[in-house]
């Protein structure tokens, strides 16, 4: 054990403890290299234009701001807010949406009537009904994984067909 007679050790214990929940608090979130919005949901204010974005995060979101009134404002009706940017961010993502068919369940997007667009911590992902979205958020990181799987495929250029290859074999 150690003694406090040792103010040293006791500081590097302290320093030691404390320092994950250093890391934790300063570390940015997983998402924040993909945030989709450019400007503030609240204000429609470009992010940055009135100095640097203000970033908190609401349920394991992130959400930026363009400054702290617009936090408030968020903060006292926050449902009525995440609504809106769920509805700005399945816009802004759903051009580029990697699958044809339901993450869940491998049904084609739209043969069940319109898909189920439903927004997680930032992106969008589409189902074929509403029904999928529990199975979804029993296991999220399976389904997001799948995701960028399908959107890493779509990024991939085209093979080129060897230009020294015949037309066709055989002859």
């Amino acid at each position: 054990m150690i003694s406090p007679r040792h103010p040293l050790a006791m500081l590097v214990l302290a320093l030691l403890v404390s320092l994950p929940l250093l890391a934790e608090e300063a570390a940015p979130l997983s998402n924040s290299a993909a945030y989709p919005l450019d400007y503030c949901i609240v204000s429609g204010e470009k992010l940055g234009s009135m100095g640097e974005a203000v970033v908190k995060s609401y349920d394991g979101r992130e959400v930026r701001f363009c400054c702290n009134s617009c936090v408030e404002t968020f903060g006292k009706n926050q449902k009525k807010w995440t609504k809106k940017l769920d509805a700005a961010i399945a816009a802004a993502q759903k051009d580029d949406y990697p699958l044809e068919t339901c993450v869940v369940t491998g049904e084609k997007l739209g043969e069940m009537g319109k898909p189920t667009e439903y927004v997680y911590q930032n992106r969008l992902v589409r189902f074929c009904c509403d029904g999928c979205i529990q199975a979804f958020n029993k296991e999220p990181h399976k389904y997001l994984a799948m995701l960028d799987a399908a959107r890493a495929r779509a990024q991939e250029p085209p093979a080129v067909k060897d230009a020294h290859e015949p037309e066709s074999a055989g002859h």
